[in-house]
């Protein structure tokens, strides 16, 4: 199968803060000011002086103060929600930003199940390699701050019914930065020229300045490089961060080449338009462009080694790699292999190792720091932290990796159930089950059914409530042996049907 065609089969789916200046004062005047004006100028400033210490100590008591509510536990007040939250099981350090998102009360987030007040309704992780044994059947949903799932068990959480988000895009401007970068590293003989500086030149000159110095010049012709204005970059992937770092080429000078099979309507708006080339077969950038950079999720049997041997073999023998996507993406024996041979004289720049490539002097290796900001892991917290309140407290289904895409705005000023349904994607299973639903006096006021792939999603909303919640879901199940779980939601954090840990049905832990 052509790699072209392997691309088709992806679906995308407090005291306010004040700033304070001392006014310049000067002491000094001529000999004929009148002496009783300059004592009066240096009452003043005394004056103002202790002015500012004592507005500075009631500064200080009221922090003081604030500091005291802020030990004190919190304890709910008149109209406050006092009922049972959602609880959220953490794995890693998670961005304070993420978890000041989730409503005091309402959730309740940790890192340690000993502290929570029930099982984990919910899994937040960043890097963490979740575990099946770390997802008791209480779960109804995981995020991940990041976009790349590798360290969760996608298939077995699908098959449990439980969704799996990622935040993809969040991360996009810290990765694009990090492109430009490698960018650069690929273009000029940086990373080279200051391991000479530190580990030749220093210790062979004895640290002598001046011998250093004069050898730092002389030693410059060694790192000769080319700019990379003007040159052609094919960027592999134009979601949320190729799409950035199209624009970002663009603006630094270059020619750009942009391949994806699978561009979402979304992603397309974010593209410059004509000011770039895009191509409908990989084999058109591969011949034309002086940098390569990959931006597309790792699959096994489509994207696994989308650049091996015959891809480096159509491309110019200079080109150089860039990979902050995923390593296996790359085929590293293969880049070895032209490296060995003479046909490949480029650098691969990556922050993923290798193990063919080992210490290879072309092989520019970062840590894994895409992501490693601190803006970026803040705003992956916080979409993650808001990826999970919608689902759980709606239903609404946003940026999973193995659910598809479900928005059933909630009626307004309804007192009636919501239902959410997770089964297997079987013909007739959705016409069962209204039709049970139907049997039992509920009246469905609207409704969506998506499905991915062997999963199938309902989310039912009804003009009034089941007699008995615990019962119909038991029965529902019974009758529809296809379903692996239900869920019912009512009225979040204001009814019985609504409270948080209820009427949760799983098939498969019975």
């Amino acid at each position: 199968m052509s790699t072209h065609a392997q691309f088709q089969m992806l679906s995308r789916a407090a005291v306010p803060t004040q700033q304070f200046r001392s006014r310049p004062r000067s002491f000094s005047f001529s000999c004929n000011q009148p002496i009783r004006k300059a004592s009066a100028k240096m009452v003043s400033a005394v004056a103002s002086d202790a002015d500012e210490i004592a507005l500075l100590e009631k500064m200080l008591k009221l922090a003081r103060e604030r500091k005291e509510k802020e030990t004190i536990p919190a304890t709910p007040t008149s109209g406050e929600y006092d009922g049972k939250g959602f609880t959220i099981k953490t794995f890693n350090a998670i961005s304070p930003v993420g978890l000041d998102k989730y409503p005091r009360g309402k959730y309740i987030v940790s890192g340690d199940d000993a502290t929570l007040p029930d099982p984990p309704m919910g899994v937040m992780l960043r890097s963490h390699k979740l575990q099946l044994d770390d997802v008791p059947p209480t779960v109804r949903a995981i995020v991940r701050c990041g976009a790349g799932t590798n360290n969760i068990p996608v298939k077995e959480m699908t098959e449990r019914g439980i969704p799996v988000f990622n935040t993809p895009g969040a991360n996009a401007n810290a990765v694009k930065e990090l492109v430009i970068c490698g960018l650069l590293l690929a273009s000029r003989g940086i990373v080279e020229g200051n391991f000479h500086v530190n580990n030749v030149i220093n210790k062979e000159e004895s640290g002598d300045y001046d011998r250093i110095s004069k050898r730092i010049e002389t030693d410059k012709a060694m790192f000769g490089g080319q700019e990379i204005q003007g040159k052609t970059i094919g960027v592999i992937g134009l979601g949320a961060i190729g799409s950035r770092v199209v624009s970002a080429a663009l603006g630094l000078g270059m020619k750009v080449i942009g391949y994806d099979p699978v561009l979402s309507l979304e992603a397309a708006l974010q593209l410059p338009g004509d000011r770039m080339k895009r191509v409908t077969e990989l084999d058109d950038l591969f011949a034309e462009a002086d940098y390569i950079t990959v931006h597309v999720p790792y699959i096994k049997g489509v994207t696994h080694h989308l650049i091996n041997s015959e891809a480096l073999a159509k491309c110019k023998p200079n080109v150089h790699l860039l990979n902050f996507a995923r390593g296996e993406i790359i085929d590293g024996a293969a880049v070895k292999s032209g490296y060995d041979n003479g046909t490949l004289t480029g650098k691969y720049i990556s922050d993923f190792s290798d193990p063919d490539l080992m210490g290879h002097p072309r092989h520019i290796v970062l840590p894994h720091l895409g992501a490693s900001t601190e803006e970026a892991e803040e705003n992956s917290a916080a979409m993650a932290a808001a990826t999970m309140m919608d689902f759980l407290e709606t239903g609404t289904i946003r940026n999973s990796v193995n659910f598809p895409t479900t928005i059933l705005a909630p009626q307004k000023n309804s007192s009636g159930a919501r239902l959410c349904i997770v089964n297997r994607n079987e013909p007739g299973a959705l016409g069962e089950i209204t039709t049970f639903l139907g049997s039992k006096g509920l009246n469905i006021s609207q409704q969506i059914n998506t499905s991915r792939g062997d999963i199938a999603y309902t989310v039912i909303d009804f003009t009034n409530q089941p007699e008995d919640a615990e019962a119909l879901q038991v029965e529902l199940a019974a009758a529809c042996n296809f379903i692996i779980s239900l869920r019912f939601l009512g009225m979040v954090f204001n009814d019985e049907l609504g409270e948080p840990g209820t009427y949760f049905y799983v098939s498969w832990a019975q």
